[in-house]
């Protein structure tokens, strides 16, 4: 059976994909203190800045986990694949699957027999993955899966049977307060089967120099990505928003761990989007834009055990600013 969607189907999808995005920038510009969803970052333009931004020598965590990644491959790989049977790699926001793509790699010349499930959600990104990394790595067997973690985790259980390998990158963890971080790794054991296994990546608290100065860059970068989902909203909602009113402003607090980022309007202003919605800011109002939690290596162990798993090994890089931690689900 043909399994291609239609054109009237793709433009539902859209619609309800655009008709959510619409919801929740009205619900979060209408709540006090004002708030946007960072998952909404990642369109074609803001894939491109993220790609900038992680190439750029004051963001820390990419290197650190690259070079876990490079340096560690054979470890990590000797700790996922345990008994040898074949198995399903979920990566949880892929991106562009930089740091996967060593393991990717080093799976396929060991002859491993599995399966590479990329879950992310901008469909610019698995469209770019389902295309390019069949050609750069012959071999890999590849279904990406375009959506909401957990939706896309329950599409990907449905496939097969096989033991689960998860991917969570990134210290894509600290995007969320330490409770929701913590629910949603309970939420994934919900998803998971006694054995499955997840890889994951977690910023840890250093000088608070150094985490600030990734998060507020010379070049301006991350200012630019935060600014980009207000020009998201003017694009795709018919917003008006006057990106040169606001200014971006993050925060660090080495005591929580909580690094912050806000936008702030610098003029009593109003911004209408679509035709109905008209909304109100005062001078030095401030927009939440966005959470990067740091953590310490006995939280990662904690948050593992809490979530029901039990932490069975971790990597770090050679300054010890990340981790790596394989869980195994009890």
């Amino acid at each position: 059976m043909d399994s291609t969607l239609t054109q009237s189907e793709l433009n539902e999808a859209s619609k309800i994909k655009n008709d959510q995005f619409y919801t929740d920038v009205i619900t979060g510009l209408s709540s006090s203190p004002k708030r946007l969803n960072s998952k909404y970052f990642y369109d074609a333009v803001g894939d491109k800045l993220f790609q900038d931004l992680m190439n750029n020598p004051e963001y820390y965590p990419t290197n650190c986990e690259l070079e876990i990644f490079s340096k560690k491959t054979a470890e990590i790989t000797d700790a996922i694949i345990t008994d040898g049977n074949a198995f399903d790699l979920i990566e949880l926001g892929a991106g562009d699957a930089m740091k996967s793509t060593y393991l990717l790699k080093y799976l396929l010349a060991q002859k491993a027999e599995f399966t590479y499930l990329p879950i992310d959600i901008s469909d610019n990104v698995i469209s770019y993955l389902t295309i390019t990394l069949p050609v750069t790595l012959p071999g890999l067997n590849i279904t990406g899966l375009n959506g909401e973690y957990f939706h896309m985790l329950e599409k990907a259980a449905a496939i097969s049977p096989r033991r689960k390998v998860v991917l969570f990158l990134g210290s894509n963890i600290g995007n969320m307060p330490v409770n929701d971080a913590l629910e949603f790794c309970r939420e994934l054991r919900r998803h998971l089967s006694p054995g499955d296994m997840v890889l994951i990546g977690m910023d840890l608290k250093k000088n608070p120099k150094v985490v600030l100065a990734a998060y507020n860059d010379k070049e301006g970068i991350t200012k630019r990505f935060n600014l980009n989902l207000l020009e998201r909203i003017n694009r795709e909602l018919n917003g008006n928003f006057d990106v040169s009113k606001f200014d971006h402003y993050p925060t660090y607090d080495p005591e929580t761990g909580a690094c912050k980022s806000y936008l702030i309007s610098t003029v009593d202003q109003q911004v209408t989007i679509g035709d109905k919605e008209t909304i109100s800011f005062l001078k030095d109002e401030y927009i939440y834009m966005e959470i990067s939690q740091k953590f310490t290596p006995q939280q990662a162990a904690q948050m593992a055990e809490s979530a029901g798993f039990k932490q069975v090994d971790e990597f770090f890089d050679s300054k010890k600013w990340f981790t790596d931690a394989i869980w195994v689900a009890s």
